[in-house]
């Protein structure tokens, strides 16, 4: 427990560094946590390549879905163009068919469909805090940026609603929310997590209030994204549970002590990012 709190405590404050930043910063940073979120899915489903060591060794389709990721990340951080990066995604897929197609019975339909999932799911999903960071309503000064006010829900409504979910659920935790997935998580646990974001979400904004960043409605409008970021994050962590399970495999990873892999700390951000993205552009963007 106690590598497991210095570790999550350090990463966090290393992670909320790098937000900070901003910048060519965080979009090199999310550019690497990416990759590495890509390679534990990867390796979840059974993409990679096991050789006669019992090692895994990345094949060509996971080569080609890196240096995917990377220009992915170059298009968002150069273009801030939805049309580029969804030609990206595109050409990926078209590229790996090709790999498929012409190094056929090489490669299975299930290692294709697996390693475009990973790609999805990890890299994509993440992007959006980015996204979010770099957003701007044309009225941004160096005091004011509603990207880098945003951004910060992200990561707010997700371990607000894990923190409470948590608390919630050891004391008062009655009646099973997914038995056959997830033994320990309560529907009461479920509603302290969705309650737990929303105030925390409401404090951030009148906060942000109180120091004039924003008025009128910025607490309602917080609040809103915590509890709508709460519902994704559990579903986000539900859904992390359910891969694990279906490969028969406890951690994505082991790169942070304590925690495991990258998607076991980051499933509930990777599905609050689009959620609060779309939601902050609708109304702050």
């Amino acid at each position: 427990m106690k590598v497991r709190i210095i570790s999550g405590v350090t990463f966090a404050l290393l992670m909320a560094f790098v937000v900070w930043l901003g910048d060519a910063v965080l979009a090199i940073a999310w550019c690497a946590v990416s990759i590495i979120a890509y390679i534990e899915m990867a390796n979840a489903t059974n993409v990679s390549v096991i050789d006669a060591g019992g090692k895994r060794k990345l094949n060509l389709i996971e080569t080609i879905s890196i240096a995917g990721i990377v220009i992915y990340y170059v298009m968002i951080y150069f273009t801030q163009n939805p049309l580029y990066e969804m030609l990206t995604m595109v050409f990926l897929l078209i590229l790996t068919m090709v790999v498929y197609v012409f190094s056929f019975p090489k490669y299975k339909a299930e290692q294709i469909m697996h390693s475009f999932f990973a790609f999805i799911y990890g890299p994509v999903m993440i992007s959006f805090s980015l996204m979010t960071r770099m957003m701007s309503n044309g009225m941004d000064t160096p005091l004011y940026n509603v990207g880098f006010f945003a951004a910060w829900m992200i990561f707010i409504s997700a371990w607000a609603s894990d923190t409470c979910a948590y608390f919630v659920g050891v004391m008062l935790g009655r009646h099973k929310l997914a038995p056959t997935l997830s033994p320990k998580k309560s529907i009461e646990g479920a509603i302290g997590g969705v309650l737990g974001a929303t105030i925390a979400g409401g404090i951030y904004g009148k906060i942000l209030e109180y120091c004039g960043i924003f008025t009128g409605g910025g607490i309602l409008i917080f609040a809103l994204l915590g509890m709508c970021g709460s519902i994704v994050a559990q579903i986000g962590d539900l859904a992390a549970s359910a891969i694990k399970r279906n490969f028969d495999i406890k951690d994505y990873g082991n790169c942070i002590p304590g925690h495991g892999g990258v998607l076991d700390r980051f499933d509930s951000v990777i599905f609050t990012s689009p959620l609060i993205y779309v939601l902050a552009l609708y109304f702050l963007g």
